[in-house]
């Protein structure tokens, strides 16, 4: 689905720095000082409008969040949700989650979160899915040892790769469902995503999966 490009976008992440992590390269190995804390970070890679890192922060007040985000025109809804339910324990990076490195030390981040990432179902496109193997050496850069990925998706061809290439990297898998929402789990935070397809009856696939 295309984004209705909102040019005003940018000077609005910039007008909320409180939220809206500027010159985020500076941050790297910093983020306790950036957070005033101590508390584990957590990261979402591809946030989208901010539902999920929202709920997530809500639910856990002790735990630090930052959704990374590329589109200025998404990351911007993300952004007012933020304003309105004041959430002190999120952030937002508008970049490239190829630049997660020059933002986060290694062991900074405890865990990773990929929910609903773009399927690129094209072969030739392998190489831009976000559980590829080039994002997994990114995630376990700035992972501690045995850290973990958290994944969920409604798209059964990319849940299946993915599977197949944790396992190709040698990761463990600790958790699975072939349809979440008729499963015992608890705890679970949709994203807006998630809403919609379930509603339409679709499954919601989801894995945890460690490094070793």
């Amino acid at each position: 689905m295309r984004t209705r490009n909102k040019p005003w976008a940018a000077q609005r992440l910039a007008d909320y720095p409180q939220y809206a992590v500027g010159a985020p390269e500076e941050k790297k190995g910093k983020w306790a000082d950036v957070f005033g804390n101590d508390h584990p970070l957590h990261i979402e890679v591809g946030t989208g409008k901010g539902r999920f890192v929202a709920g997530m922060a809500k639910a856990n007040p002790h735990i630090n969040y930052v959704g990374v985000e590329l589109s200025e025109s998404v990351i911007v809804v993300a952004l007012d949700r933020l304003i309105e339910e004041e959430l002190p324990n999120v952030k937002l990076l508008n970049i490239n989650a190829e630049n997660l490195t020059d933002v986060f030390e290694k062991g900074e981040v405890e865990r990773v979160y990929l929910n609903f990432s773009d399927p690129w179902p094209k072969n030739r496109h392998e190489k831009r899915r976000l559980t590829y193997k080039k994002f997994l050496d990114l995630y376990k850069t700035v992972l501690p040892e045995n850290g973990e990925i958290h994944f969920k998706t409604d798209n059964q061809g990319l849940f299946e790769y993915s599977l197949q290439s944790f396992s190709a990297y040698g990761m463990l898998l600790t958790f699975v469902s072939l349809d979440l929402h008729k499963s015992d789990y608890e705890g679970n935070i949709m994203t807006e995503y998630e809403e919609k397809f379930s509603k339409k009856g679709q499954r919601i696939y989801r894995c945890e999966v460690r490094y070793q």
